[in-house]
């Protein structure tokens, strides 16, 4: 019985998949800041755009 413990401790297969787990999770979380931060820029420029738009049409009524 108390071999099996100390195999079962001992044992570090799984410590692998764990790594690669969290790995993943960082590259994720990394992807989605990226994501979001282009998300906000390309929302400013079109905003931007709207509001320059808007400025133009209504001097060219005046």
């Amino acid at each position: 019985m108390d071999d099996t413990i100390s195999k079962v401790l001992a044992d570090e297969s799984g410590a692998t998949a764990v790594e690669y787990g969290l790995i993943l999770a960082m590259v994720f979380l990394a992807m989605v800041s990226a994501v979001q931060g282009v998300g906000n820029e390309t929302i400013a420029l079109w905003n931007t755009i709207s509001t320059s738009s808007e400025a133009a049409i209504n001097q060219s009524n005046v």
